[in-house]
């Protein structure tokens, strides 16, 4: 870690002003594979400076986190995203590929620039370039607030996440195939409690404990307990809760929760923590899955098993609702100003292959990043036609509310995650989709929770709400990373006369060439609305041809 300047020239023209007490806080990331073991299988995974798991990255309200990347995986581009991160003013920084940048080829270095103007929490980095993560590239980010609202004596960070045994590229060659007839998704080989299956947790008594809980996971859903005692939720997805009480709960991929926990007045017995995967949506199950993971929680030395406390908990389920959680702050659901309606399902298209989409149309990525068509077209930047006809991009006006219906036609849950904001969870339903009677709604109209991570129930729909203050492109996707990857995202191009004219990163301009890409122009990377060579023609069998975005909606 070290304190320095380097990339302050480039970043001058968006950095928005911190305290004078605010630290930079930089760090060398040298990425490349390493062998590593966590539920006792050897498989190469991403490490960073030759170790895995990675670093943990910390830091306060106001300080800039700056990360040096350099690719030495010699097989595969990479990019770093900091999940939950507004990054307001710095959208090129987000690391999605193919959105905000090109990623960065074998050999590359880029650096990835954090100011936590206005953030606190709990968040996690991970790589947002073809299912990496997966592979072990990601960690908790915690960002510290000098004055939490909550007491508590200690806090423990607790990561959940799925595993598995191949790597991720092998499993999406099989699911993205036509031999996948089913859309049936790799189901892991394990589940991990902070990235090993032999973890444990100290506690001492008569204490509170702040536990800050991420799920890591690619696929899995985990149901949390602790044997013998309650939570208390406080903060998710870095947005304070009035405290609610729950006995158990459910945290879905990338959702983040602080639960603080009050411990025994006695040492007499150790307990279990239980991270139970969710195996309704798994399409099979492998012979060596043990979905019910658990930790033991040391009150005491003993370790042997007649020390502790019946365990009541073990793949139980939950019926822990985070839609009746209500926001710390004062504020009600605002109305909107624009509204719209996306459809959420799974269907085989004219290529054979079994695809996500929105609104039935599957997202491809563009020729050129989202952003940098925002930044480089111009006036047209405002028409959804320079972004192709699959870069899935809906303009919204600058300080517009906007409101995103979802709908969910699948048989399976979704958590859907917009980058760059946080969203009022305003409806939900899992009874029936919504169909534009807003009479029948059962609205939140006063504290309604604020999250950047949503469970759209099977069936079901949500109703979300977000200020857009925020210039840049954002991905609307579901974090099932393998739903994500076959289309299931939209891109939100936001206040697009605001980036237009911004200049191109350099760096990010190089690695687009050297991949064959562009850093400039529509989604073809040409000028005007010639789109000769822009993704295109991968919908519905028999449907007409593809819509543009502003005719595809309610």
């Amino acid at each position: 870690m070290r304190f320095s300047s380097s990339l302050l020239g480039w970043t001058a023209f968006f950095t928005t002003a911190v305290s004078i007490s605010a630290k930079i806080i930089e760090v060398d990331w040298d990425i490349s594979w390493v062998d590593a073991s966590p539920d006792g299988f050897t498989r190469k995974v991403t490490g960073v400076n030759g170790q895995w798991p990675l670093p943990h990255l910390r830091a306060s309200k106001g300080d800039t986190v700056r990360i040096n990347m350099h690719n030495s995986l010699g097989d595969a581009d990479m990019t770093l995203h900091g999940h939950g991160l507004f990054q307001n003013g710095t959208a090129d920084q987000d690391g999605a590929s193919m959105i905000t940048e090109c990623a960065t080829p074998p050999g590359g270095r880029r650096t990835y620039e954090y100011h936590l103007c206005d953030q606190v929490g709990t968040y996690w980095v991970h790589s947002h370039q073809l299912g990496q993560y997966m592979d072990g590239l990601r960690t908790p980010f915690i960002i510290d607030d000098p004055d939490v609202p909550f007491k508590y004596d200690d806090e423990v960070v607790v990561t959940v996440a799925d595993w598995y045994h191949n790597v991720s590229s092998e499993n999406i060659r099989w699911f993205l195939s036509r031999e996948n007839t089913e859309a049936t998704e790799p189901v892991p080989q394990s589940g991990l409690i902070n990235d090993s299956k032999d973890t444990i947790f100290k506690f001492k008594p008569n204490k509170t404990y702040r536990l800050r809980l991420i799920n890591m996971s690619g696929f899995a859903t985990f149901f949390f307990s602790l044997d013998g005692h309650e939570f208390e939720v406080i903060e998710v997805d870095g947005a304070y809760t009035e405290p609610y009480r729950t006995k158990n709960l459910y945290v879905s991929p990338s959702q983040r929760m602080s639960l603080l926990v009050r411990t025994k007045d006695n040492t007499e017995k150790n307990f279990l923590m239980h991270a139970d995967m969710d195996t309704s949506v798994f399409d099979y199950m492998p012979a060596e899955l043990n979905p019910n993971i658990t930790a033991p929680v040391y009150y005491n030395d003993d370790t042997s098993e007649s020390s502790f406390a019946p365990s009541d908990d073990i793949g139980a389920g939950s019926n822990f609702e985070d839609f009746r959680l209500r926001s710390l702050e004062d504020i009600d659901a605002v109305e909107p100003d624009i509204s719209y309606n996306f459809t959420v399902e799974q269907q085989t298209t004219t290529d054979g292959i079994n695809r996500g989409m929105i609104n039935r149309v599957p997202m491809i990525f563009s020729r050129t990043p989202t952003y940098m068509t925002m930044a480089t077209m111009g006036n047209l930047s405002s028409s959804p036609l320079v972004y192709g006809p699959q870069g899935r991009g809906y303009i919204t006006k600058h300080l517009d509310m906007v409101e995103l219906i979802v709908n969910n036609y699948d048989t399976d849950a979704h958590p859907f995650h917009l980058h760059g904001h946080r969203f009022q969870i305003v409806a939900r339903s899992a009874k029936s989709q919504f169909l534009g009677d807003r009479s029948t709604v059962d609205w939140v109209t006063h504290k309604p929770v604020i999250r950047d991570t949503v469970r759209v129930p099977a069936n079901g729909y949500v109703i979300l709400r977000y200020r857009a203050d925020n210039p840049g492109a954002w991905l609307f996707h579901c974090h099932i990373d393998w739903h994500f990857l076959a289309g299931m995202g939209v891109v939100m191009v936001e206040a697009p006369e605001k980036v237009a004219g911004h200049p191109v990163n350099p760096v990010d301009a190089e690695h687009c060439r050297q991949l064959g890409l562009h850093a400039s122009g529509n989604a073809a990377g040409k000028e005007g609305l010639d789109l000769t060579g822009a993704p295109a023609g991968v919908y519905l069998p028999q449907s007409s041809p593809l819509a543009t975005p502003d005719d595809d909606d309610d």
